[in-house]
């Protein structure tokens, strides 16, 4: 049994922040019913092109990835009829799920207020860009303007003197990061009702995820009043430290060694390269020589391992002590062994998706694809115990699809 099963949840929102938590609500077992609009559904299932891609035909990873598990309704809030079923969905839902700005949350009477009138134990989830408080607390944003710019993400990146910024590394970045914190904080909103039977209000906001995505570095900023300063291209990594930088191999690949403790790993790391001689050497003999040399050996490693392959690396270095990783470009992670065994990519009907990062009792989800737009919708309304009659008079209002 999944964690979430018997949960409902009604999503209204659009394109990959918030929908992104109702995928992973539905990977975790809930019942999702996705409200899109009537006619043009979630603006999101028009996107073909996100920078260098460009899909044709279906299925679209632009709209699955945000959207699998769901089931989707076609319905018309602006109208009467439409705003009579979204009424009953709301008193049937464990969640109101919503991206929604406060002054169409007021249009539309999907505000806090409009739903607990309704569903009184109803958990009420909402992403925003800028947060539910503040003078900005009505405008809109993306991943691109409120989690990468304005967080401080982009600037701790790009290098001085580089003309603009360093984008996002993929589209939908921060949109999905913030999508899961809002998951987990409508799991947590879900086990204190359980427990005292009070709903919560739900908030995540795409600047909110920022700033605790660098977290780290702003708490050093803030408190040393210095701003973290991205280090320049080419540039190997800790100045004291040979064994925590990047280094190229012979087919232009490159791996990065992550050891916190030099001299605990250094004679380790001169075995698997072949240099045993290097272990025995004065000048890294302790993690304060090692500091103190740094640059020459710096320029041993990066001789070194320039002499063979990646590949060759990965052979040799599968017995390495200390931590390092590969560099891998998105496609390259498709075919990475460890990312393989444990179900990181899941199929989801025609498509290989990425699973949420957290997983139940050793074991991957089990997606299905996201739902053709308004697929479910006469589904929805007579498991409501609308007849046909009623059905047919709502699509003859344009109330639904």
């Amino acid at each position: 049994m999944k964690p979430l099963e018997g949960i409902r949840v009604l999503e209204v929102a659009m394109y990959g922040f918030v929908p992104s938590a109702g995928a992973v609500l539905a990977d975790w077992g809930a019942e999702v019913i996705k409200v899109e609009h009537a006619v043009n559904g979630d603006p999101q299932r028009g996107l073909r092109r996100t920078g260098q891609f460009v899909v044709e035909g279906d299925p679209n990873p632009n709209i699955e990835h945000a959207n699998r598990g769901k089931r989707s309704i076609g319905l018309d809030m602006s109208r009467p009829e439409g705003k009579e079923v979204l009424d009953e969905l709301i008193r049937r839902a464990d969640v109101f799920l919503t991206s929604f700005l406060p002054g169409h949350r007021r249009k539309f009477g999907i505000d806090v207020e409009d739903v607990r009138a309704l569903n009184p134990t109803a958990i009420y989830a909402r992403g925003s860009a800028l947060g539910p408080r503040g003078t900005e607390s009505d405008k809109g944003g993306y991943d691109m303007t409120a989690f990468w710019c304005r967080a401080g993400i982009a600037a701790s990146l790009t290098p001085a003197g580089m003309q603009g910024m360093i984008n996002p590394p993929g589209p939908a970045f921060g949109d999905t990061i913030s999508g899961t914190n809002l998951a987990g904080g409508i799991a947590a909103a879900l086990l204190k009702r359980e427990r005292t039977g009070e709903p919560s209000t739900v908030d995540v906001s795409l600047l909110g995820s920022g700033v605790w995505s660098m977290g780290h570095g702003i708490a050093l900023s803030v408190h040393l009043d210095k701003a973290m300063a991205a280090p320049a291209p080419g540039v190997h990594g800790s100045p004291t430290n040979p064994l925590s930088g990047l280094y190229a191999t012979a087919d232009g690949r490159f791996l990065t060694f992550v050891m916190m403790q030099p001299g605990k790993f250094w004679a380790d790391v001169a075995r698997h390269i072949d240099r045993p001689e290097l272990a025995d050497d004065p000048r890294f003999a302790t993690a304060e020589a090692i500091a103190e040399n740094t640059p020459s050996a710096v320029e041993i490693l990066r001789e070194t391992l320039l002499t063979r392959t990646l590949a060759e690396w990965t052979e040799r270095f599968a017995t390495l002590a200390g931590p390092w990783a590969p560099v891998q470009d998105s496609r390259q992670v498709g075919d990475d062994a460890q990312i393989r065994a444990n179900e990181y990519l899941v199929r989801a009907g025609e498509l290989e998706l990425a699973a949420n990062p957290v997983q139940f009792d050793v074991s991957a989800p089990k997606l299905e694809p996201a739902p053709e737009f308004a697929a479910q919708t006469e589904d929805v309304l007579t498991e409501l115990g609308l007849d046909w009659d009623r059905i047919i008079e709502l699509k003859a209002a344009g109330a639904v699809t």
